[in-house]
């Protein structure tokens, strides 16, 4: 496997840590709190350019989706 799948491999695990811990109530005082802080500022490096291009629709993010799909088709052609 090449390098650039491999780091696409462990973004797309960074994004489902990021999805587990935004459903789960982390007061700031949390031992996941750290952790948490980490993998959104990873995240929302990527997220954040999608996000104002593509609204949220009916309150829901798609954004998270949407680049997941997205390197899954990258990693797919790699």
């Amino acid at each position: 496997m090449s390098l650039v799948h491999n780091l696409l491999n462990v973004y797309l695990i960074v994004l489902a840590g990021r999805a587990v811990l935004s459903w789960l109530p982390l007061s700031p005082n949390s031992s996941l709190a750290p952790v948490a802080s980490f993998l959104y500022a990873v995240t929302d490096a990527v997220l954040a350019p999608v996000r104002r291009i593509i609204p949220p629709i009916g309150g829901f993010d798609i954004s998270f989706l949407i680049v997941f799909i997205v390197i899954q088709v990258i990693n797919s052609r790699i």
